[in-house]
């Protein structure tokens, strides 16, 4: 049988910072005072009024000291949450990244000459999707247009999936359809995520070159993810240093260069590109390469010097995408209901997006982000019976998937099959 640790007042410790009492101590402890005031022999068992009284006293003093400690957290960046980490991080002239919304093409079918204004289409899933605010159909019959979802985020669309004109239909306009998967967007940053990168803008001034280049990439407006640190098995990738007179190992980058990969903003197009060579320009050392990589993300971006007018090509890489691939078998119990498949599906693509650069996709990982859709681990939904994972359609893995340092693992809806039995 457990026992609750004894009440303590809230105190500020040196390294854990501000402590507080948990609620059962608290509880407890405004028990052994009532009894300490009135007979012993009173009963105060759960099922009593004076019970349920002194439990909603404890739990609203409970709440006032988190309320304390969130205020307490909220003087340093390190543990600042939500509206005060925004707050705080302004002093590092930094912002949360917004939400950025998926973007897809689409093939739009009708009478030549057919003038749609506002024209909505949905996809299977229900997600609306905005064309631009006039598109002609010419003649031929058809046009390829970018069509933007309403909905922020990482939102998914295999091929074909678009393809329900809605919003009120125009006379001559028969038919939409994305002939390519949709481009995902991206989810507003997260805390862990911002904390990240204010930590990186403050190493600006550091002592190494290598964190000051690192640091400039991240407040580079349109950049989403970049590669930091020292890559380790398992761990994110890395903006790897090779200081050496010898192609290293077991990377096969170039000597005496510097491999940064950076993940930026699609809509940032070509200026998102220079805006990243350029900080990589003015922070890099001297005499340094700057590696392209052999990659299809390879970019080699020119940079004019704004005094000499020198022109110096910056190389890096963007991220080579993995699509990653999963197979899982459920049993329902208690409370099983068909949107739970639809629910760890999506679960299980929004922990893939969220990988950083390089990061290994754990197996066991899949498990947890499935039985996370649950309200109750103890009254459990459903059980997992089976499940498999790959980079090939047909997944039959059991161990993690490790990437290179320039990859990164992509979920997709239609890559992951959750099915009952």
């Amino acid at each position: 049988m457990s026992t609750v640790p004894a009440y303590v007042a809230p105190f500020i410790d040196p390294v854990a910072g501000m402590v507080i009492p948990s609620y059962a101590s608290i509880l407890a402890w405004r028990i052994s005072q009532y009894r300490a005031i009135y007979p012993s022999v009173v009963y105060l068992g759960t099922d009593t009024a004076k019970y349920q009284e002194l439990s909603i006293d404890a739990l609203a003093a409970y709440d006032c000291n988190l309320g304390s400690q969130l205020a307490y957290n909220a003087r340093s960046p390190v543990t600042a949450v939500g509206a005060d980490l925004d707050s705080i991080i302004k002093m590092n002239g930094l912002a949360r990244l917004s939400a950025t919304y998926s973007t897809a093409p689409e093939t739009i079918t009708g009478v030549s000459g057919t003038i749609i204004t506002n024209g909505l289409v949905t996809d299977t899933q229900g997600n609306v999707w905005a064309l631009p605010y006039t598109v002609t159909i010419p003649t031929g019959g058809s046009v390829v247009v970018s069509v933007t979802c309403q909905t922020a985020g990482a939102i998914q669309a295999a091929v074909g999936a678009i393809s329900s004109i809605s919003g009120g239909a125009t006379a001559g306009w028969t038919g939409a359809s994305n002939p390519s998967a949709a481009l995902p967007g991206t989810p507003t940053e997260a805390d862990s995520q911002l904390r990240a990168r204010q930590a990186l803008s403050v190493a600006a001034p550091s002592m190494t070159r290598l964190a000051s280049t690192i640091a400039a990439i991240a407040a580079v407006p349109g950049v989403l993810r970049y590669a930091t640190g020292t890559p380790t098995p398992g761990g994110p990738g890395s903006s790897i240093e090779n200081p050496t007179g010898a192609t290293d190992s077991p990377w096969g980058n170039p000597p005496h260069s510097i491999s940064m990969v950076v993940e930026v903003d699609s809509t940032a197009g070509s200026a998102g590109l220079l805006n990243v060579a350029t900080a990589i320009y003015q922070e890099r050392g001297l005499g340094v390469l700057t590696n392209p990589g052999s990659s299809a993300g390879s970019q080699s971006v020119p940079v004019t010097d704004p005094f000499t007018g020198t022109i110096t090509t910056m190389g890096f890489q963007t991220p080579t995408y993995v699509p990653i691939y999963a197979t899982m078998v459920v049993h329902g119990l208690t409370g099983y209901t068909s949107a739970v498949l639809t629910a760890i599906q999506s679960a299980i693509v929004s922990y893939l997006n969220s990988l950083q650069i390089g990061e290994t996709v754990t197996f066991s990982s899949l498990y947890s982000v499935a039985q996370s859709v649950m309200p109750s681990l103890t009254n459990p939904q459903f059980s997992i019976t089976s499940l498999f994972t790959g980079i090939t359609s047909s997944p039959s893995g059991t161990t993690n998937i490790t990437l290179d340092y320039y990859q990164v693992a992509s979920g997709a809806a239609a890559n992951i099959i959750v099915t009952e039995a």
